[in-house]
């Protein structure tokens, strides 16, 4: 029986599935419970999370609690060892820029798991930590749309994807965080243990159903490449307000700006007043709703921050030149590529500018 932070020697048979878990400073807590969980579901019948068919471990450098981005700490229980113990080492990120994300002897640990051919699973924010570390060159890459800006700018190189859950590219995993560790962790346990597996645990957690990974992330941001702040911040603003729109007057007090240097700002960047450009970003939310939700168009008008389904179809109708209940009807669009996900992403938004 293994004591205490020793790792299941190569040889010694092992779980079906068994992964190895490192928390980078700051890590995000739902991306490490999420997939935790998922495993000690799947690791044993019923609700029991005896590691009979999973195995985990939590390793770092030291047994000292580390801080996850909402303050709760959580400690090690095994030292680094043989990387070879583990299926896979999954890299849970977090918050980017508040120092070092992991020291020299994780960083080498995972070198030496690469070199072992161990797959490297980077969730969160783990996406910039292999990417750093140089072990995602010639492999695509997913990424939240929220850090897909922060991406394109630090690894212009690289092959950034911002419109899945999560991608597969051999030996290596990467998945944008959130609700989609689920979905990886689903994927994995069904991989290595079955298909009733993986859904016994998704039951449990009152998921219906895993998604795949090319599944749509939510919309991605409109604020592009804007240089200005102040209209970066309004726009931040008018995205997390998509349900309930702020006043124009409401966005310029929090931003410490009159509503007629927003207006002037607004226009000198987008070509649009603030109150043309919410109304833009609020109905490309309830396209994007029409066509990767089965949510009515009552329901997505409501969702988009208009008072009635009425109001939210004539001006639909009136931007896209077409009825919401005609996009419903459509056959979805494909899930583009990666590459055309990067080369078409601005462009995309300009035309909105239009």
């Amino acid at each position: 029986m293994l004591g205490r932070g020793e790792v299941r020697p190569v040889a010694t048979a092992r779980a079906a599935l068994s992964v190895g878990f490192i928390l980078t400073n700051n890590f995000t807590l739902t991306a490490l419970s999420s997939f935790l969980d998922a495993l000690r579901l799947a690791a044993d019948d019923g609700d029991g999370s005896r590691p009979i068919r999973c195995h985990w471990q939590i390793m770092g450098t030291r047994r000292a609690p580390i801080a996850s981005s909402c303050g709760v700490g959580v400690t090690p229980d095994a030292s680094f060892g043989d990387p070879r113990a583990f299926d896979y080492i999954v890299v849970v990120g977090g918050l980017l820029h508040r120092g070092p994300q992991i020291d020299a002897e994780t960083l080498a640990f995972l070198h030496k798991a690469a070199a072992a051919g161990v797959p490297l699973i980077g969730v969160c924010t783990g996406s910039f930590v292999l990417s750093r570390a140089g072990l995602m060159k010639d492999r695509r890459c997913c990424v939240s749309w929220y850090h897909y800006r922060d991406f394109l700018r630090e690894f212009p190189d690289l092959v950034s994807v911002a419109d899945q859950l999560y991608i597969v590219d051999r030996d290596r995993i990467t998945c944008s965080g959130g609700a989609g560790v689920v979905d990886l962790a689903a994927y994995l346990i069904e991989r290595h243990i079955g298909r009733a597996t993986a859904q016994k645990a998704m039951h449990i957690l009152l998921v219906d159903k895993a998604r795949p990974a090319n599944q749509p992330q939510p919309q991605p941001p409109m604020a592009g490449d804007v240089i200005n702040a102040r209209v970066r911040r309004a726009m931040l603003l008018m995205e997390q307000n998509i349900n309930a729109p702020l006043s124009v007057d409401e966005i310029a007090r929090r931003l410490s700006v009159g509503t007629r240097q927003l207006e002037r700002l607004f226009h000198a960047t987008t070509g649009m007043s603030p109150t043309r450009f919410y109304r833009v970003l609020r109905l490309r939310y309830g396209m994007w709703s029409l066509k990767n939700t089965q949510r009515s168009v009552t329901a997505i008008a409501l969702e988009s921050g208009f008072a009635d389904c009425a109001h939210f179809s004539r001006q639909f109708r009136e931007l896209y030149g077409i009825s919401p209940s005609a996009v419903r009807d459509e056959k979805p669009e494909p899930i583009p590529s990666a590459k055309e996900w990067r080369d078409s992403a601005e462009i995309a938004d300009l035309r909105m500018f239009d």
